[in-house]
Formats: C-alpha cells, structure tokens, sequence
C-alpha cells in the first residue's frame, strides 16, 4: 500500500484509501468539480475530482473505503491528488487498521506514566474523582482511543491520553518552578481539561464533531461532567470543586479561544499555558514531518500566522 505520507509530485496513485469528506464545488469558470478528503494511518489529503461526471467516478460517500487512481501534484506547498478514477472498495481489498492514524507512543505505557503522576495527588478529595474516571474501565478504554482533535493536533488514536501526559507533565513542571501553584488541583484539571472530547468528537473511523460538540464543546460538557462528579462525593468543598471548574472553562484562555472564562486563578492561567504549548508544538511537529525532504520554506500557515520552514538540525 503506498500511504498518504510517503506522496510525492508526479506519483501514480492506484490504491484504497477512506474517504473523509466529499463535497460538490464550481470554479471560477462555473465548472463543476468535487473536493475529496481521503485519510490512512498515515495522515490525509486533499483530492479533487475535475471531471465528477466521467463514467470512471462512482458513487461513494464520506466513511467509505475507495479505491481510487490518481496523480499527485503539489499545490501551496502540500501534495494534492487528482482522481482520475474511483469506486467503492471491495470486503478483501483494506484492513481497516491500515487507515486509522495511531500515536508513535504505546498506549498502556503512557496510561502508566499518567496514572503515575496522578497517583501523586494527596488532596482526598481530588484523588476520589480521579479514581472515580481513571480506574473505571470503560472510561479508560475509551480515553485510550480517543483523538484529542478533528484535524488541529494530536487527532489521532491515542492523541487524547498522549496530550493529556504532556499537559499534566508540564504542569507538574510548573509546580516545581512556581511552588505557589496548588499542585493537586493543577495536576487534576490538567488530566481532565479535555475530558468533554470524549462527547464532543465521535470515535474512530468517523473522529468528527457530534451535536452536542458542535452545540456546547468539550470546555462546557468536561466542567459539567465534573461538576456532576463532584456533587456526588460525600463532603466536596464547593469551592474546590468551583476552582476545578473554573480552570476546565478557562483553558482556552481567550473568549476568542472558545473559553467562556479567562484565567482568574494562578492554576487556571498554568493550564492555559500548558495546553497551548504542548497544542502548538505538536501541531509544529505535524507540520514538518508533513514536509518531507523539503527544508525550504513551507509558505504561509494560518494557524501560526507566520511563514515556516524546518531548523537545521530537525
């Protein structure tokens, strides 16, 4: 199977791959084409059907495994397939495994790693609902699994478990630079800032928003989920149980970010800092292993508003 990461200009494409997102669009000519999204483990691209009415294109939706032949050409800088033919795969053709992204990092190891450090927490009550979730197996299961986002960072099986290690990482870092932080309530809004992306972002194969994320997202649904938990622990300080609410909405830092409060407390502020680092880091590392060989410049990228290239050692 040629995967997704490994195109090149002028590659001949004639395998399956699935299909994320298909879509009708007319030109600047009034010509009618179709843009097409296709994923494997590997990563996606961006594919575009010219001529949507050739009897070589067949009917196939968003979810279905496509074989499809092609050319890769590079447009702004990225590779973009120009399909020339398409249908739906055949049972025997894919192994659904081969298209679902997966973390580089093993996934009981890193659920070891974080239970590690939460198991730090000395707070009784904090360290009851960190049991109540993280020693429940069907939560686990499925935080294991999830993806941390749809396309941004992280969105892949197992991107919720490894961002979420990284935030409370470096938030347990913070503490020991800043000794001043509330380290048990830092590390517990760390490990459940992105709880609500378990209702907001549906599961693999489809990993797109549900209606309650599209309606609410995942700051609103995780600081509810808490706050339901908290209430039903025997003798939860309210206030507490405010302030860990309080850095779950505030993790965005900015009303223009989605939060529906900035940081009021130091630890709310912590957190922002730590989601956001360990957020636009991975998404720098996404886009210069998406680079390839190219070690000239990248173009413009709306996310970092800026023009990127990779460093020489990377």
């Amino acid at each position: 199977m040629k995967y997704i990461g490994a195109f090149k200009d002028g590659d001949r494409i004639s395998d399956v791959y699935l299909c994320k997102h298909r879509q009708q669009a007319v030109a600047k000519n009034g010509k009618a084409y179709e843009n097409v999204v296709l994923q494997d483990k590997s990563g996606t691209v961006d594919a575009k059907i010219w001529d949507p009415n050739s009897s070589g294109i067949g009917a196939f939706s968003a979810m279905d495994y496509v074989h499809v032949t092609g050319d890769v050409v590079i447009f702004q800088n990225s590779p973009q397939l120009n399909i020339k033919r398409a249908r739906i795969a055949d049972e025997g053709e894919y192994i659904p495994a081969d298209y679902l992204p997966v973390s580089e990092k093993d996934p009981d190891t890193m659920f070891a790693d974080l239970m590690a450090l939460l198991n730090t927490v000395e707070n009784p009550f904090l360290k009851q609902l960190i049991a109540r979730y993280f020693e429940e197996e069907n939560f686990v299961r499925a935080f294991k699994r999830h993806s941390a986002a749809k396309t941004v960072h992280h969105a892949f099986v197992g991107g919720l478990l490894e961002h979420t290690l990284n935030v409370v990482r470096v938030s347990d870092h913070f503490c020991t630079l800043y000794p001043y932080l509330n380290r048990d309530l830092l590390l517990t809004a760390a490990a459940f800032h992105d709880v609500g992306k378990l209702k907001e972002i549906s599961a693999f194969p489809e990993n797109d928003y549900t209606d309650d994320g599209q309606l609410l997202g995942h700051l609103v649904m995780g600081s509810e989920l808490i706050g339901y938990a908290c209430r039903s622990i025997k003798g939860f300080p309210r206030r507490l149980a405010s302030e860990l609410q309080h850095c779950i909405l505030a993790h965005h830092g900015e009303f223009e970010y989605g939060s529906p409060k900035r940081p009021a407390i130091p630890e709310a502020l912590a957190l922002n800092l730590a989601d956001n680092a360990d957020a636009k880091l991975e998404s720098m590392r996404e886009i210069m292993n998406a680079a390839g060989d190219n070690k000239g410049w990248l173009g413009y990228n709306k996310l970092f508003e800026s023009n990127l290239r990779k460093s020489t050692e990377f």
